[in-house]
């Protein structure tokens, strides 16, 4: 059993709070809670674990009043919480592991209370999974490193620790403004291989042009001059 999977080993029901976006696994979120329910949910959750369900909802792009039964989400856990003298809060959470919402509980609370079941990925064929995970992390190092050096940064390219194949899948995900649909296909699917492998295609099409971009801006500061021509 994975630590994520330990920590909401006695959770069957948890507070929801429906958003228009998709929270991954391990991705940080700040938070402004303003609105009374939410408020009273934070302070709910503060004397326990400081767990509440992020659900992906529009509710511009539908006419449903909450997220549907069977929809999938994503544990948030309260790591900071900055108290404002209105009452409001700004929060910092990070992503747990995803929950299906089998459907809503009457809990006498102003916000809603989901029954849920948590899930990770099935496991994978690690001969098949670590090469892919380690081309995939290859590609986001070039990626991050042609990211540094168009933001100017001063300073060494930082070391970038490659962890195991599913929490890389998630992170790597979360670093990029995947539309919200793509992003929540991310979370919903249980192969880190299908993640992994979608990731590497998005990555494929991206490298090359930041790092011909990364090149020319590079030249630039040298007024023009490298070692080699760059064909524009």
């Amino acid at each position: 059993m994975s630590e994520a999977a330990e920590k909401v080993l006695d959770i069957k029901h948890l507070p929801m709070f429906p958003l228009p976006l998709v929270l991954l696994p391990n991705e940080v979120l700040p938070l402004h809670i303003f609105e009374p329910r939410y408020r009273q949910m934070l302070k709910d959750v503060a004397s326990e674990k400081n767990f509440f369900g992020v659900s992906f909802f529009n509710p511009t792009e539908s006419f449903a009043e909450k997220p549907a039964p069977e929809t999938v989400g994503c544990v948030a856990e309260v790591r900071e919480t900055q108290t404002m003298p209105d009452g409001t809060s700004n929060i910092l959470t990070v992503g747990v592991i995803r929950y299906r919402l089998i459907d809503y509980v009457d809990a006498g609370e102003p916000y809603l209370v989901g029954d849920v079941e948590f899930f990770e990925d099935f496991e994978g064929d690690k001969n098949i999974l670590q090469p892919l995970a380690d081309e995939v992390f290859a590609l986001f190092r070039r990626i991050a490193e042609a990211a540094h050096t168009l933001s100017n940064a001063r300073g060494a390219f930082p070391e970038i620790a490659q962890t195991e194949p599913q929490a890389l899948s998630f992170l790597i995900a979360a670093a990029f403004n995947l539309a919200p649909a793509l992003k929540y296909q991310m979370l919903e699917t249980r192969s880190t291989s299908e993640r992994l492998t979608k990731m590497r295609e998005i990555m494929r099409q991206t490298v090359g042009r930041m790092e011909e971009t990364a090149d020319i801006n590079r030249i630039s500061k040298t007024n023009g001059h490298a070692k080699k021509k760059i064909n524009l």
